[in-house]
């Protein structure tokens, strides 16, 4: 336990030298992955070979965001990434329109909940949740709105989200606000007043250079490798103690302890995601770019993504192709007392590019958002936002299944493929149209599921 929590100590340290975070393209993360490798490393290394796979991804960064209520009042406000600029040095100012609230379709999701309003030149008023926020977006913009102030669905403090590079140029500017700022304006609106804001967002895109980090047993078979991931950047807005510097302490940690043990079977390989949280671009980069013969070599790959919430649950991500990969998680966590349940895949983690390669998943998310993490997200994340006993608990059990797969993958099926010729140009095309339609539907939802449930 010491041990994983001086890894947390400094991940936090880190995030508070560098501007409260350790996001992508920023020198937090440079000093993140330092510290991995500082750690996960020895002189002469006979154990394990590590290595950085590097690519580039657009940078964001909103260097200022303001919201002028209709009283001239400052309102709190918080930026999402990738938030298209607003004119300078002014923003924008106009009458608020109310898109009317529609909590089962989702406010603002459809083009016809908007029939009727006039919001060309004017700000969307829209009730955040159901739908992806960027579609909300994509329709106010070409409806012709100036700006949209959108207004978080719950009571929790408003987190951050991501509207993806994708969208850069293609969406209204956004500020978001409190659910009682929303309503309150709403009430207003209902009244029959007329209501001014004003938006102002300054924020900038480049392109930046970035990395995933990479460990593997030297010991094992190259041809059967089981695969632990979790994510190495934290958002903007916090240091990402809990999402995801849990998950990095614990592969951290197995990794120590993989170094007293002989007669691994079958390879492990860690990985350490770069630029998660701006849509799993990392993994999805790793993934797209194996070969199939590379790919048919990962037999099992395990998600630890958010495994020590503060009021956590266990919830085991888990398909019709997880099988006995998962059950290994679920037994362990159930046999120490834990209600551990199986719960489904979403997209909103590093699992996303394995599954769709048809390569058999897991892992352990224990929640994000209230009540599990209020933190998710935001600056609070920190080292006081952990559940010690769910970290200890979730990396033994993390520890023993890869233990297991590594002696013995008889009850893991092989990747799930129906690629008969993968040299064929109708396949790269098929699998070209794949990934496009990966990449949008993580950009769009990025959601964790987690739905489904089987306690035990």
């Amino acid at each position: 336990m010491n041990s994983l929590k001086q890894n947390l100590r400094a991940l936090d340290k880190i995030g508070k030298r560098n501007n409260g975070n350790r996001a992508f393209g920023t020198k937090g993360y440079a000093e993140s992955s330092d510290y991995v490798l500082s750690q996960i490393t020895s002189r002469h290394d006979s154990d394990f070979r590590t290595w950085t796979q590097k690519f580039n991804h657009t940078y964001e960064e909103t260097r200022e965001i303001s919201v002028t209520g209709p009283d001239g009042e400052a309102v709190e406000v918080l930026s999402l990434m990738y938030n298209n600029a607003t004119p300078l040095p002014n923003g924008v100012t106009g009458e608020l329109v109310a898109v009317p609230v529609d909590d089962a379709r989702g406010s603002g999701c459809f083009e016809d909940q908007w029939a009727g309003l006039n919001v060309t030149g004017k700000l969307a008023l829209i009730k955040r949740g159901s739908c992806a926020i960027s579609d909300k977006l994509r329709i106010a913009k070409n409806l012709g709105a100036l700006g949209v102030i959108l207004f978080h669905n719950t009571n929790s403090t408003p987190n951050a989200a991501t509207l993806s590079a994708e969208n850069i140029g293609l969406l209204a500017p956004v500020g978001l606000v409190s659910l009682s700022v929303g309503e309150t304006w709403l009430a207003r609106i209902a009244a029959n007043e007329t209501l001014t804001v004003t938006l102002l967002v300054d924020s900038i895109f480049e392109l930046r250079s970035t990395w995933n980090v990479f460990a593997e047993t030297r010991e094992g078979d190259p041809n059967n490798v089981v695969m632990l991931g979790a994510h190495l950047d934290s958002v903007q807005a916090g240091p990402g103690i809990n999402d995801d510097g849990s998950g990095i302490t614990a592969q951290i940690e197995i990794i120590k302890a993989l170094r007293h043990f002989r007669g691994i079977k079958n390879k492990i390989r860690f990985a350490f995601w770069g630029a998660e949280e701006p849509g799993l671009v990392g993994s999805l980069y790793y993934t797209e770019h194996l070969t199939p013969a590379e790919a048919d070599k990962i037999r099992y790959y395990y998600n630890y993504d958010m495994i020590g919430s503060p009021v956590p649950v266990y919830g085991i991500y888990s398909n019709e192709n997880s099988g006995f990969g998962a059950e290994l998680l679920l037994d362990y966590l159930v046999s120490k007392g834990k209600p551990a349940y199986l719960g489904s895949f979403g997209t909103g983690s590093d699992y996303v590019g394995f599954l769709n390669l048809g390569i058999p998943s897991s892992g352990v998310h224990t929640g994000g958002g209230v009540p599990a993490d209020p933190c998710y997200h935001l600056a609070c994340d920190t080292y006081d936002n952990i559940s010690w006993e769910a970290l200890e608990v979730n990396t033994k059990a993390a520890a023993r299944a890869a233990a297991t797969l590594a002696l013995s993958l008889k009850n893991i099926p092989r990747r799930n493929t129906t690629s008969v010729n993968p040299r064929s140009e109708h396949t790269i095309r098929q699998q070209f149209s794949a990934w496009k339609s990966v990449k949008l539907e993580v950009a769009g939802g990025h959601s964790c599921a987690m739905k489904t449930k089987r306690t035990v």
